[in-house]
C-alpha cells in the first residue's frame, strides 16, 4: 500500500472520528466578562440576584459554552430570570420562544409582562426577538430551520412531559439548530432508583430519561455537570418540587426547613447536533 493511500485513509479515519465525537463548546473571555456585567446589572432585581446562589448562572453558562456571537434560542423563558442574563450578553442574537398569548388569558398575561420587561430594559437588552412555541396551538416554528447556534431551556422538560409533548419539543430544538449546534438544558433531577413517572407530576425527571429524549431526537451527549446539584433535596414532597423555594407551595408550613434545603437538585447537560 502506498504512503499516499495510507495518508488518505488516515485522514479519512481522523475526520470520521471527529464527526463521531461531540465537541465541547467553550466560553471566551469577552463573553465571560459580559456575563459578569449582566449579573451585576441594575436591571436585575435584588430578588433575582439572591437566587444566583442556587442557579449558578456564570458556572452554568460557562459549562454550556455560551459565546456572545452565537445565535441563541431560549425555550419557554417564563418570567425571564435567564433573559436578564442572556439578553444583555447576546443583544440581537437572542430569541425567546414563549407561550402563545392567544391560548389563554394566563398565557397572555405572562407574555405581556415579559414583553413589557424587555421594552423597559431595551437599552440593556438591545432588541431581542420574542417568538411563539406552543404545541397546544400548533405553533412549532419559532425560528427558521437550521438558524441557531445554541438552544437553551431551563427546568421545562417536566412541563412537556405533563402534556405528552416532549418528543415534539425536542424535534423543534433539533430542527432549529445549525449542524454542529448545541442544546443546553437543566432539569430537576429525579431519583434514579425509582421508575420515571411519564407525566413527571412531581416536577422531577430522571437523567437517563432526559438523555434518551435528546438522543431519540438525534442529539449526541457532550457532557454532564453537577454545577446545580443539591444533595439536601430529598425529592419526596407531597406537593412536588414546588414545595421548595422559590415557590413554597406549602406556604408557611415547615418553611424554614425548605429554605434550609434551598432550590432543587438539578442536572445540567450539553448536547450537540451532529455536524452532518
Amino acid at each position: 500500500m502506498s504512503n499516499k493511500l495510507i495518508h488518505a485513509m488516515t485522514g479519512a479515519f481522523v475526520a470520521a472520528a471527529m464527526f463521531a465525537t461531540p465537541v465541547m463548546a467553550k466560553t471566551d473571555a469577552a463573553t465571560e466578562a459580559a456575563i459578569k456585567a449582566a449579573l451585576a446589572g441594575n436591571h436585575r432585581s435584588a430578588e433575582n440576584k439572591a437566587r444566583d446562589q442556587y442557579r449558578h448562572p456564570l458556572e452554568t453558562l460557562k459549562f454550556i459554552g455560551l459565546n456572545k456571537d452565537m445565535k441563541v434560542l431560549e425555550v419557554w423563558p417564563g418570567g425571564g430570570w435567564w433573559t436578564e442574563v442572556l439578553a444583555p450578553v447576546l443583544k440581537g442574537n437572542y430569541t425567546a420562544a414563549h407561550f402563545d398569548p392567544a391560548r389563554s388569558e394566563g398565557s397572555k398575561k405572562m407574555v405581556d409582562a415579559y414583553k413589557a420587561d424587555i421594552a423597559k430594559n431595551e437599552a440593556v437588552y438591545g432588541k431581542p426577538t420574542v417568538a411563539v412555541l406552543m404545541p397546544q396551538t400548533n405553533q412549532m416554528t419559532p425560528v427558521p430551520a437550521g438558524s441557531q447556534d445554541m438552544v437553551l431551556t431551563f427546568r421545562n422538560i417536566h412541563n412537556w412531559m405533563a402534556g405528552g409533548q416532549e418528543d415534539a419539543m425536542f424535534k423543534v430544538f433539533y430542527d432549529s439548530l445549525k449542524p454542529g449546534g448545541y442544546l443546553g438544558l437543566e432539569e430537576h433531577r429525579a431519583k434514579n432508583d425509582q421508575p420515571q413517572d411519564p407525566k413527571a407530576v412531581s416536577g422531577y425527571v430522571r437523567e437517563d430519561y432526559a438523555i434518551a429524549l435528546a438522543e431519540k431526537a438525534g442529539f449526541k451527549l457532550v457532557a454532564k455537570s453537577d454545577v446545580n446539584a443539591n444533595p439536601k433535596d430529598t425529592k419526596d414532597y407531597a406537593k412536588g418540587v414546588w414545595t421548595l423555594p422559590p415557590t413554597y407551595r406549602e406556604g408557611d408550613v415547615d418553611k424554614a426547613k425548605y429554605t434550609a434545603i434551598g432550590e432543587s437538585d438539578r442536572f445540567t447537560m450539553l448536547f450537540q447536533k451532529p455536524a452532518k
